[in-house]
């Protein structure tokens, strides 16, 4: 999958492929998924594109605050044969025409108090103040249907707040699991599987290590092969 990103802006990371592989390894044990899929924030437009690739009767819309990147998102989803709604402006304020089955993100989670970049399009991308965190977890309650599934991963410092919003918008977690860039060090982001109305149980899956010694981990090089992603900076 070609991918354009912006020259002086957020670009995706790591992060967007830990939680692609997540998506797919939850969605193995459900049959002809199909539906409404909407990717929230969606940036350039990798996640989005990644799981409609991989999904091809889910109807891919996405939404986007940042013209730089609404662009990018029309560019990308029509040069990887991938048809996509672009919904523009603040995700909280859209009123969309549809309900989902499916939401995903890698939505701006670093917390309000921590140095910012002077970077405004890199600030809006990563800093929750642009999009806290009870707005993204209300509004995605709202917009999913009954029993429809939630996708996301988020700062794992921020957990506590995480489980209890969730829980208090009828979002109940289905699976969980937590990154670490290395063995031996603390968890720096979690991945998460929600669903609207449920009463299962949570799997915790197991970690994802990212580093060994030198290099990164067989796991980890195996999740970037099945994303099979090229970047292409522009100016835009």
């Amino acid at each position: 999958m070609l991918l354009y990103q912006p020259q002086d802006g957020y670009c995706y990371n790591s992060d967007t492929h830990f939680l692609h592989h997540f998506i797919n390894t939850n969605l193995k044990i459900f049959k002809n998924i199909k539906g409404e899929l909407l990717d929230i924030g969606s940036g350039s437009g990798i996640l989005g594109l990644l799981v409609a690739r991989d999904n091809p009767r889910l109807n891919l819309n996405q939404c986007e605050v940042q013209d730089k990147f609404q662009e990018l998102t029309k560019i990308n989803s029509k040069n990887n044969k991938i048809e996509s709604k672009i919904y523009k402006g603040k995700y909280q304020d859209i009123s969309f025409d549809k309900a989902f089955d499916i939401c995903v993100s890698n939505p701006p989670f670093y917390h309000t108090n921590v140095v910012k970049t002077e970077n405004e399009n890199i600030k809006i991308a990563r800093y929750n103040d642009s999009m806290p965190l009870v707005d993204f977890v209300s509004k995605t309650s709202k917009v999913l249907n009954q029993n429809g599934k939630f996708f996301f991963c988020y700062d794992v410092k921020q957990l506590n707040d995480i489980m209890h919003l969730l829980n208090e918008y009828k979002l109940n977690i289905e699976s969980m699991q937590f990154v670490y860039p290395k063995l031996g060090k603390d968890a720096t982001l979690v991945l998460i599987y929600a669903r609207k109305n449920s009463k299962s149980l949570m799997r915790i899956l197991s970690p994802l290590i990212v580093f060994d010694e030198k290099d990164f981990t067989k796991e980890v090089q195996d999740i970037y092969k099945v994303s099979s992603t090229h970047s292409i900076k522009v100016d835009i």
